[in-house]
């Protein structure tokens, strides 16, 4: 008797060792999302990190890309932007790179071009830097003839194709193919 006590005890005290040894798991969410108050006992704030807690400190960095692909491409860059349309001398390494060389293709249509004309489309990459199938249209600036809207996607088409296959890094490749793209074009030319 006394030993199916003693197997009992021992059984509650290693299930008990072995939830603490278990790894704390991490909330997803980022903290400016929950709800805190000044009366809880865990910080609210995400760079507060403790040498004490276990697990490891993730504070919510404010990336400058969000996981949607979304780019916009203006027929005449501002000043400020010229840098960002040229297109880089090396193999693509980055999502920067890569965006780099999109609104370095762009060559807006001459004929039955429209000012502030806005056509968005959506496609993706395989990992050799080709198009997998079309790009999709997603918006055209309402009210805009059919004959506009085609020359303009025409023009996406043809400036895409003249710049295909880009040269991705093995690393950017795997990360970028499959993943869909969404390009706003905005033509802001001052046209006649």
């Amino acid at each position: 008797m006394w030993r199916s006590i003693l197997v009992i005890l021992m059984l509650a005290i290693s299930t008990a060792a072995a939830a603490d040894a278990r790894p704390r798991q991490i909330n997803p969410i980022p903290f400016s999302h929950e709800p805190c108050s000044v009366l809880d006992g865990e910080p609210c704030t995400p760079s507060y990190c403790s040498p004490l807690e276990p697990g490891p400190c993730i504070p919510e960095i404010d990336y400058p890309y969000g996981q949607n692909l979304q780019l916009t491409i203006q027929s005449v860059p501002s000043e400020a932007d010229r840098a960002k349309y040229q297109k880089p001398d090396h193999d693509l390494d980055t999502i920067g790179d890569l965006f780099a060389a999109l609104r370095s293709c762009w060559s807006p249509p001459t004929d039955h071009a429209r000012a502030g004309m806005q056509m968005s489309v959506r496609f993706s990459f395989n990992k050799a830097g080709g198009l997998i199938g079309p790009p999709r249209l997603t918006f055209a600036t309402p009210g805009v003839p059919a004959e506009t809207r085609t020359t303009y996607l025409n023009a996406i088409n043809s400036s895409l194709k003249a710049c295909l296959p880009l040269k991705f890094t093995g690393g950017l490749g795997g990360a970028l193919a499959g993943r869909p793209i969404a390009i706003r074009y905005v033509d802001n030319r001052e046209l006649k």
